[in-house]
């Protein structure tokens, strides 16, 4: 135990995923899969509470290019001040970029765009640095493109690339595992760690405090955080509980 007690801390990040208007939690990305968890902004000040330092927001809506839930994610960002929120879904042009910034959001994750507009992804990488996170969302070493509904590449032709734009940060998901409960992809993250310098950011399949804590391990070698959904919904586990085994 004292040696885990000496491992640097996880960043955990609550998702609130927004469809509708509502918080929802979908199974394997797919839509139709919802489950409604009611108010995003409630869901919101909920995760603040318990003592979240960060919220992974997500326009579930602009991801699926179907709608826009922007009003309400400005909304849950105003709500939770001194909560960093990170924001996700449908941001692939300057347009979409400059009102993600302006919502008072403290960290872009891009997408789609990122593999669909390369160009585009690495000027904005080169104007904006550390406020931008790539989101690699990947079945084996595939990657998932609009919503997960498309192929986008091969991960590691795309992770060259985006390294020689500068990328500072990667968002990880195992598209196979998000929304299961079936543990994270914890090989899939050895890998992306050994392959670059910078943190990852691990997302999808978290469903015990033992994943946080296997998560947790992986810090020293560039697991940065942990994007947590479903299984705080679900009730497996409170966040203030997910927070102390992650070392906050």
């Amino acid at each position: 135990m004292n040696d885990f007690a000496s491992t640097p801390e996880l960043v955990l990040l609550p998702a609130v995923d927004v469809a509708g208007g509502k918080a929802v939690r979908l199974t394997q990305g797919e839509a139709g899969s919802e489950t409604h968890y009611g108010d995003p902004v409630d869901a919101a000040l909920e995760w603040a509470r318990q003592g979240a330092d960060w919220i992974h927001l997500v326009d579930l809506d602009a991801a699926f290019g179907r709608g826009s839930n922007a009003g309400i994610l400005r909304k849950v960002i105003r709500q939770v001040r001194g909560v960093r929120v990170e924001l996700s879904g449908g941001i692939r042009d300057d347009e979409s970029l400059e009102a993600a910034l302006e919502s008072g959001a403290a960290r872009i994750n891009l997408g789609t765009a990122a593999l669909e507009n390369p160009e585009w992804a690495a000027d904005v990488i080169g104007r904006y640095g550390d406020v931008i996170a790539v989101g690699l969302d990947v079945r084996g070493t595939t990657l998932a493109a609009r919503g997960w509904t498309q192929e986008g590449g091969d991960l590691w032709t795309v992770l060259d690339r985006l390294e020689s734009a500068g990328c500072s940060r990667y968002v990880v998901t195992d598209v196979t595992k998000d929304g299961t409960l079936r543990g994270p992809n914890l090989e899939l993250l050895r890998e992306m760690t050994s392959r670059t310098p910078k943190p990852v950011v691990a997302s999808g399949g978290v469903s015990s405090l033992d994943d946080i804590a296997a998560l947790r391990e992986l810090v020293p070698l560039g697991v940065e955080g942990a994007i947590v959904g479903k299984a705080l919904y679900a009730g497996a586990f409170t966040l203030a509980e997910a927070l102390d085994v992650a070392g906050h």
